[in-house]
């Protein structure tokens, strides 16, 4: 069991997507699965040359706004990439609870806003299938700004637009490089995620404090007991 956040001195609540509000299966089986076998069919090559050809290419821009780009990897790999996606759309899965904790947070009169790394058409896909928009205030991506959330300059924008004040926000992600970046910039409030991807068990979270079930933080912010 995690320690409860401080919620009386959290105004805003800051929440990643893929991972942490849905199940990254969706997106881990499409990068490392399905894109990988339409390129190889593609290029008429094996899975196994698919990868190797992929592997390096994606390790180039993880973490960049690149990384994230639908546009970006439509152009690379001359793979119609929003297509693609939606062939495997009934995979985009809520995580159990998350839209409790959602509904919750508005109950208890807390800012909440959608930050996310994901390309808009990715975002207008999952939401979609999944009805997430209505809990928000406000819903993000880095391509807004020009900068993913693994960038010290997307915090500062964020600053600005939110009018956000670091040491009343809570923030979850299931990405520690991003929980690092947003720990650098002065975020007080921040939590990993424990299953980010329901098909691949518990990752360890570090030195960061874990979401292991979101009952477990809606009971926190009701002030009950486990």
């Amino acid at each position: 069991m995690i320690a409860a956040p401080p919620w009386s001195t959290i105004d805003t609540v800051l929440l990643d997507m893929d991972g942490t509000l849905l199940d990254l299966h969706f997106d881990n089986h499409f990068w490392l699965e399905f894109l990988p076998q339409r390129y190889a069919e593609r290029h008429g090559i094996s899975r196994t040359m698919a990868e190797m050809e992929l592997t390096p290419l994606f390790n180039e821009h993880q973490g960049k706004l690149t990384w994230y780009c639908l546009d970006f990897w439509t152009r690379e790999l001359g793979l119609p990439i929003r297509e693609m996606k939606r062939e495997i759309a009934h995979l985009i899965a809520l995580r159990p609870a998350a839209d409790q904790f959602l509904a919750a947070l508005r109950d208890a009169g807390k800012r909440v806003v959608l930050i996310t790394n994901a390309h808009r058409d990715s975002l207008s896909l999952k939401l979609e299938r999944v009805e997430l928009a209505p809990w928000f205030d406000r819903l993000i991506s880095s391509h807004d700004y020009g900068f993913p959330k693994e960038d010290p300059q997307f915090w500062h924008a964020l600053r600005q637009d939110l009018e956000l004040a670091p040491e009343r926000a809570l923030f979850i992600d299931d990405s520690l490089p991003i929980l690092r970046s947003a720990r650098a910039f002065g975020i007080a409030h921040l939590l990993a995620v424990r299953e980010p991807d329901s098909r691949r068990g518990h990752k360890d979270t570090e030195e960061f404090a874990a979401v292991e079930s979101y009952p477990e933080l809606i009971r926190s912010l009701q002030g009950r007991a486990a």
